[in-house]
């Protein structure tokens, strides 16, 4: 009975460990932002510089982009990188206004949206973005509709 205490301790020590070292390798992928988990900063890049020429060049959506010179649309570009990076988690800081007033009369309506979310859609498909991802990235993007459409 004496030679087992130490044995009974010595396991009950690794146990504790590794239970130790599970609660904090649980923990730390709990604490892994979706901005990591996108890739970072150049595959958010990447997706953006992907979905505003898709934007851009549609029917239906190219009015907003009808009189953009190539500076405004990069300038455009780059605050919706450090908008969705700031959000997701990184440590970018975003200058622009929120997303009510950057969007304000702009007419942007439930078509408009629909047109937005299939580009997105396509965008995120040719990234292959895994399905965690991918929903934490539309959740993400379907929480601003409400301050961006203002028409039927």
């Amino acid at each position: 009975m004496r030679n087992a205490l130490p044995v009974l301790i010595l396991s009950l020590s690794i146990s504790s460990s590794c239970l130790i070292s599970l609660a904090q390798a649980s923990q730390k992928q709990a604490e892994t932002s979706l901005y990591q988990r996108l890739g970072g900063y150049n595959a958010i890049a990447a997706v953006v510089n992907d979905l505003v020429p898709r934007l851009a060049k549609d029917k239906q959506l190219g009015r907003f982009w009808e009189h953009r010179g190539s500076d405004g649309i990069e300038r455009e570009k780059q605050l919706l990188i450090d908008f969705i990076s700031n959000k997701a988690g990184g440590n970018l800081y975003y200058t622009g206004r929120n997303m009510k007033i950057s969007h304000k009369n702009m007419r942007i309506s439930e078509s408009d949206w629909k047109r937005l979310m299939t580009h997105l859609n396509a965008t995120l498909d040719k990234f292959k973005l895994a399905n965690r991802e991918r929903q934490d990235v539309i959740s993400f993007i379907k929480s601003t509709k409400d301050d961006m459409v203002e028409l039927p």
